[in-house]
């Protein structure tokens, strides 16, 4: 989609944002398997999904705006 984005529609900065987002929520649940304890591992597990809302309101702005 990044690729896209630059390459079809000249668009980089959502398409940045979303690259920056999207590609967090994968390293942070990676990250949350080497938790140090149980509360680390949980806070881990809040940033992902604190990083798909935001990749999500990235998404919904780029449909919304037909690009």
């Amino acid at each position: 989609m990044y690729n896209f984005l630059c390459d079809e529609k000249k668009e980089y900065v959502i398409s940045k944002q979303v690259l920056r987002s999207g590609t967090s929520i994968g390293a942070n649940i990676a990250e949350a398997f080497y938790a140090q304890n149980e509360a680390d591992f949980i806070a881990k597990l809040y940033i992902s999904r604190k990083e798909a809302g935001e990749t999500l309101s990235w998404i919904d702005l780029l449909n919304n705006s037909d690009l």
